[in-house]
């Protein structure tokens, strides 16, 4: 975890980190758990720790609230045991049942423990771990049916159908590097550095900012090494001059086709992000409640960071609970140069608006 990771979990008062880090406040002289209950410090105040003994030995005394020096939380270990059990099954997905009694809980009290904790279901947990698996597999040029059931798929229609959610494409397809698939891409000059857009015949499938021309459009070809990569034809023409005007704040708005391959919990967090009003911010914690998901804040900042679709999906509108800007994937001077100019003109749209009425 970097330090951003580490205060974003802090403010959420993330108990899944209990045990991983402690964080010290300069100005009191104490550390605490990144989950305890106490008023978060400013930013600029605080330090991590891998240890509470690291943290002592700095001089700073523990909490008397979180007791950081004390017994992990049996709740947070127990579910990190249960994550662990999930991880090593090599077989079929055990029901909510069947989980329950391998660690003597109820089937409520597991699953509301589980989401509690964890942000997800133990079943979506263990779905996406056994996707994540087939992915490597592939990727390591293991044959497509070794793959399958070395993952844990019980049939090959339940990983074909994995893998078209989360591959868009078939397996097979997938493992050569999307052979077979056309990628038509362009890259241009854009106010925040280089603008890389690239799309199959059904939509946009990556939209990327960089300061490298070539660097960026490297990425592309590293994630689909055996695709058809091709010149921009003349409907990604068409969206590579919207994200151009928007980025000159010229276009608020952007409704262009995806075609972004996503577990069920992605296209939720991402549509949502796309429901973000020009020039409006929201929190993680306000999207994972609008979601319907309150628990999942990490998972939801893990949701905006794995965006392919700069812009179109617009993650830089998604801010720490504080105000700060949190992290992006494309640099955080370009998440503040969007904000600012969106703000900027979101302004002058409503003047304007009141001008004409």
């Amino acid at each position: 975890m970097d330090p951003e990771e580490m205060w974003e979990a802090v403010l959420d008062r993330d108990v899944t980190r209990d045990g991983a880090f402690v964080y010290a406040v300069r100005s009191t002289g104490i550390y605490c758990r990144p989950c305890c209950p106490s008023r978060r410090p400013g930013r600029a105040q605080v330090t991590f720790y891998e240890s509470p003994q690291d943290a002592e030995a700095q001089g700073f005394r523990p909490c008397l609230r979180c007791r950081p020096n004390g017994a992990p939380d049996p709740a947070v270990e127990l579910m990190r045991s249960v994550c662990r059990y999930l991880e090593e099954r090599d077989e079929r997905i055990p029901t909510l049942d069947e989980l329950s009694a391998e660690f003597g809980l109820s089937p409520y009290h597991m699953q509301r423990s589980f989401k509690r904790l964890v942000g997800i279901s133990p079943r979506q947990y263990a779905r996406e771990h056994r996707t994540a698996r087939f992915r490597t597999a592939l990727k390591n040029d293991q044959d497509v049916t070794s793959a399958v059931y070395g993952a844990g798929y019980g049939s090959g229609s339940s990983a074909y159908e994995d893998a078209r959610m989360m591959f868009g494409m078939t397996p097979a397809r997938y493992r050569r590097g999307g052979e077979k698939t056309t990628i038509s891409y362009a890259v241009a000059p854009c106010s925040l550095g280089w603008l890389l857009v690239g799309a199959t015949e059904r939509g946009l499938c990556a939209v990327r900012l960089g300061d490298n021309k070539e660097e960026l459009a490297q990425t592309l070809k590293a994630e689909f090494p055996a695709a058809a990569l091709a010149d921009a034809d003349p409907g990604l023409a068409v969206a590579l001059s919207q994200l151009t005007e928007y980025l000159e704040g010229n276009r608020p708005h952007l409704d262009l086709p995806l075609d972004v391959q996503a577990t069920a919990f992605q296209r939720q967090v991402w549509e949502a992000l796309r429901g973000i009003p020009y020039g409006e911010t929201r929190s993680y914690q306000d999207v994972a409640r609008e979601i319907g998901r309150p628990e999942a804040v990490r998972a939801v900042a893990g949701a905006c960071a794995g965006n392919p679709v700069a812009l179109v999906v617009p993650c830089h509108r998604v801010v720490r609970s504080d105000g700060g800007l949190g992290g992006y994937r494309w640099g955080i001077d370009r998440k503040e140069a969007l904000l600012r100019q969106e703000a900027l003109h979101a302004g002058q749209i409503v003047e304007a608006a009141g001008a004409e009425a």
